[in-house]
């Protein structure tokens, strides 16, 4: 179904990390080569509102770098990848992406997706924003990445949180161009 996808994907310490892992546990059905790395701050949040540990999600994924390994292959535009999401992103990361402050390797890899062209969603989890955040969203966005907060849509009638949840990361998935069926385009039930 995915054609042999490789795709990055970070997790930062924003609230919203059962996003991230949704995004993971989807990617993985689909059968999608998951090179991952999660912040500490990530590995915190995730530990707090999911109750599953870093641990549990590296072992889902093809491979995990640590955060602070620049050497890693997704440091490199030689290394192939089809593309990355940053779910959730903090406003932390997302500051580094538009300034190009590539201290990290989340910000590293994602400086090489936009570099080399390749898609780059960040899921910024932040309410209310002030201007300095609608500056560095604008600022990301100018350089070339999609700004996917998770809101999630009502239209598909969900019954559940995590109905909400598989919807948003489902159509975050079909943004970057992985087709999947967690996402129901808006009237694809209609008759």
């Amino acid at each position: 179904m995915t054609d042999n996808k490789r795709i990055i994907l970070a997790i930062t310490g924003a609230s919203g990390a059962i996003y991230g892992v949704r995004t993971l546990e989807l990617l993985r059905a689909l059968g999608v080569e998951v090179h991952l790395v999660i912040s500490p701050m990530g590995a915190r949040v995730i530990r707090e509102e999911t109750g599953r540990t870093s641990a549990d999600l590296v072992g889902m994924a093809s491979c995990n770098y640590q955060p602070d390994d620049l050497s890693a292959p997704i440091a490199s535009g030689s290394c192939p990848v089809d593309g990355m999401l940053i779910v959730p992103c903090s406003i932390k990361t997302l500051s580094g992406v538009a300034n190009s402050y590539a201290d990290s390797l989340i910000v590293r890899a994602a400086d090489v997706c936009l570099k080399e062209g390749r898609p780059l969603l960040l899921a910024v989890r932040e309410t209310p924003l002030h201007p300095g955040h609608l500056r560095l969203m604008s600022q990301a966005a100018a350089a070339g990445a999609l700004i996917f907060p998770p809101v999630p849509a009502f239209y598909s009638q969900p019954e559940t949180i995590d109905d909400l949840v598989k919807a948003t990361v489902g159509r975050m998935l079909a943004r970057i161009g992985i087709d999947n069926s967690a996402y129901q385009p808006w009237g694809s039930d209609q008759g």
